[in-house]
């Protein structure tokens, strides 16, 4: 790392200036645009009786043409050709321009247009071809906008997202300085089509991307909003398309899916505006704009196309057996608008040298390198949500994890208050200090239980805490956990109670590290609502699952925690015990997770036969449990319930809801995608103005319900609404559990446990 890159502190603050930065002037316009397409979305694919078909069939044919991808090049390649056009596989950015300049010479081009186009975005061709006195015109109404403000999309799908119509006023009225102000969205629109129109009819080159291009054929496949892309392609003498070679499938046939699903993942339309498929020809006449009836040229006359087929680090990804999954991606944005990370600050944060939103990692580092990457990876919390909302199911918390653990392998510097005056042969590579603390959670929790109360005042002290900010960015506006003396497991222990001679079920309760060391009650309610059920409840000491680790992207450690996990719960699966789990979050390694992380026999063992809490308190009222048995409503109580991110991506949040229902409660759900806390994210620094944001949101839902009762399902969702409402929700299995045997000190919060702060 170079001596003028900000490190440590310097460079979370600086961090943190640019997000609070975006908040403040973006923040807005970017939250009600993706908000408002990502509830499209969930509105859109309802419809779709066969919406997880058409997934799995899309997904199989992006796999088989990447599978096949040099084959299909070569296919493509010849199809172009036979139809006299000309293919050029570009090498890398600066080859592709050199080929689009010299295409450009060849038309003796003045102007350029083009339609939208991310992949020319990654070339950065206007630049290049600016430079060689091309005036290129975005003909897209939000890339125009951008290319007056002289500012980078911050959408892959909507690059001007982040401008309210009110700021794209002031910009026209400011440049073009109208007879007349404009206002209206309307009026915007007519002023931009007019001017656009005298553009295209002017231009000597049209310059497209590609969305699909078909191997049969040649067949472009162009889905578009605007009407524009169709312009480019087919007034202007010469035609250059620019496409990934990853956009490549097999058959004009396979695009069936794609177009059902892209719309739709993207902005919520069931069917977007236009959708041009090209196969190019050449003896086909241009076409007089005003119009379309009349041939400029007449039929027969010559008309140059270009396919540019860019490679860029993409053949590459495809032999990268973590990043491949990533050549699937068909540009939709879905994983951007559901991500609520991204809803708060778009793509100016979330986002590298070109791509941005969730998947974006896997492109810019697979494009750019892993410096582009670096500079927003951390802003994927794993919450999991894009991976219900990606069309082809790209496991992308996957490829955001892999590529931290790459870029922790790579990393320098941050470390100079540690090893200052030391021997210069210290090593200081590897995760920094930040993710070292957080990713070691599980050796905080045992010394701070053995310790506590002590510990527990002493890390939140003010002094300790602007130290811990300080030295390794906790944010000292979090009061942090309170550590139990008396762990989940040691009450089990210590517990004076016979199990059932003939149990029903027998369960192993896994005790996950908040459920053991911090928020002991809501591991008690599971036990005595299990029990209450007919099911033995053993509750062994076992290793944390792997999650904090997992989460900083230190792959090799959280692939240790997976192991000694799994060697602890094979024999209890092997003697017929289920596997319950009351935090989300672990219950997702388990299901998904570990699949990366362990053999694949073992992992679906443990997958098999783990359930989350509720999801098994369900099945066992199905079975006929005794629901009288649980703790009901008393007269018509509310509940305001949200679900944690990876229960719901795992489907079981609707247990949840059922069971509450069932004992008496009317619920009200959240629609939040996320609480904002997820995990060690809400406790950094740099991120705390962004989580607190994120939460925000939820918390005003919460508010809204005004229901009697506040019930979250995961760790990070009750650390959050606790801070913003003041107040620790319940877990639903605290609101439904029996009464019992209850510590003597029971937490009431998770900033007193055993009488401490």
């Amino acid at each position: 790392m170079s001596s003028d890159t900000p490190t440590g502190g310097t460079a979370r603050e600086s961090k943190a200036e640019h997000i609070r930065q975006l908040l403040a002037t973006e923040g807005d316009a970017v939250a009600a645009n993706t908000r408002g397409f990502n509830a499209g979305r969930y509105e859109s694919v309802a419809k779709l009786d066969e919406y997880e078909a058409l997934k799995d069939e899309a997904r199989a044919i992006k796999a088989d043409a990447i599978e096949r991808l040099p084959e299909l090049i070569d296919a493509v390649a010849e199809a172009v050709e036979e139809n006299g056009g000309a293919v050029y596989i570009a090498e890398d950015a600066a080859d592709a321009n050199r080929y689009i300049s010299e295409v450009c010479e060849e038309a003796d081009a003045d102007r350029l247009v083009k339609s939208k186009s991310m992949t020319s975005e990654e070339i950065e061709v206007n630049e290049h071809l600016q430079a060689r006195g091309v005036d290129v015109v975005e003909t897209d109404l939000g890339e125009g906008v951008l290319q007056i403000a002289d500012e980078a999309p911050s959408h892959i799908v909507a690059p001007a997202i982040h401008k309210s119509r009110a700021e794209i006023a002031a910009l026209f009225n400011e440049y073009f300085d109208p007879e007349e102000p404009l206002e209206t969205a309307e009026e915007l629109t007519l002023f931009a089509r007019e001017r656009l129109g005298e553009q295209i009819k002017e231009a000597d080159v049209g310059m497209t991307g590609a969305n699909f291009v078909t191997a049969d054929s040649g067949t472009i496949a162009l889905v578009t909003s605007e009407g524009n892309a169709r312009k480019t392609v087919t007034v202007p003498d010469t035609h250059v398309a620019v496409a990934g070679v990853a956009k490549i499938v097999p058959t004009v046939e396979d695009l069936q899916p794609f177009v059902e699903l892209i719309g739709r993942s993207g902005t919520g339309q069931d069917i977007t505006s236009y959708i041009s498929l090209f196969t190019p020809p050449i003896n086909s006449p241009t076409v007089e704009f005003d119009d379309p009836e009349t041939p400029i040229g007449g039929a027969g006359e010559d008309r140059d196309f270009h396919l540019v087929l860019l490679d860029n680090g993409r053949l590459a990804m495809r032999e990268d057996e973590d990043l491949r999954e990533t050549l699937y991606c068909i540009r939709c944005s879905a994983c951007a608008n559901t991500c609520a990370n991204f809803q708060s600050v778009g793509g100016h944060a979330f986002g590298g040298e070109t791509y941005s939103g969730g998947i974006a990692t896997g492109w810019e580092a697979g494009v750019h390198g892993l410096d582009s990457a670096a500079e927003f990876n951390d802003l994927c919390t794993g919450c999991s949500r894009c991976v219900e909302a990606c069309p082809v199911g790209i496991d992308i918390p996957w490829i955001n994890t892999v590529v931290r653990d790459r870029i922790n392998d790579g990393h320098e510097g941050e470390f100079e208050f540690l090893v200052d005056g030391l021997s210069p042969d210290v090593e200081t590579s590897g995760p920094d200090l930040q993710k070292r603390l957080f990713g070691n959670f599980e050796t905080l929790a045992r010394v701070g239980s053995a310790f506590a109360p002590v510990s527990n005042w002493l890390a939140n002290a003010d002094p300790a805490a602007a130290l811990l900010e300080r030295v390794a960015g906790v944010a000292r506006e979090r009061d942090l956990p309170a550590f139990q003396r008396t762990t989940l497991v040691e009450w089990v222990e210590s517990r004076d109670r016979i199990p059932p001679a003939d149990p029903d079920r027998k369960v192993v309760l896994y005790p996950d590290l908040y459920t053991n060391y911090i928020d002991v009650e809501r591991g008690k309610a599971a036990v005595r609502t299990l029990e209450a059920l007919g099911v033995e409840v053993v509750v062994p000491s076992v290793p944390g699952s792997g999650r904090a680790p997992l989460s900083q992207g230190m792959i090799d450690t959280a692939r240790a925690k997976a192991e000694a996990v799994a060697g602890d719960l094979d024999p209890y699966v092997e003697a017929g015990y289920d596997v319950v789990v009351v935090e989300p979050s672990d219950l997702a390694m388990f299901r998904e997770d570990y699949r990366h992380l362990l053999p694949e026999e073992r992992f679906e063992a443990l997958a098999d036969n783990s359930f989350e809490v509720i999801e098994y308190v369900y099945g066992l009222l199905e079975d006929g449990g005794d629901l009288a048995a649980l703790d009901h409503a008393t007269g018509e109580e509310t509940v305001a319930y949200h679900s944690h991110c990876q229960q719901r991506t795992l489907g079981l949040d609707t247990y949840s809801v059922a069971v509450l229902e069932r004992c008496g409660y009317g619920v009200r759900t959240t629609d939040a995608e996320c609480c904002g806390m997820a995990g060690s994210f809400g406790y950094k620094h740099q991120y705390y103005d962004l989580a607190m944001d994120v939460g925000e949101s939820l918390a005003a839902e919460v508010r809204a319900a005004d229901a009697d009762h506040v019930v979250a399902s995961g760790t990070s969702c009750t650390d959050q609404l606790d801070d913003l409402l003041g107040d620790r929700p319940a877990h639903v299995v605290e609101l439904i559990a029996p009464e019992g045997e209850q510590s003597v000190l029971s937490a009431t919060s998770r900033h007193t446990g055993d009488g401490n702060r």
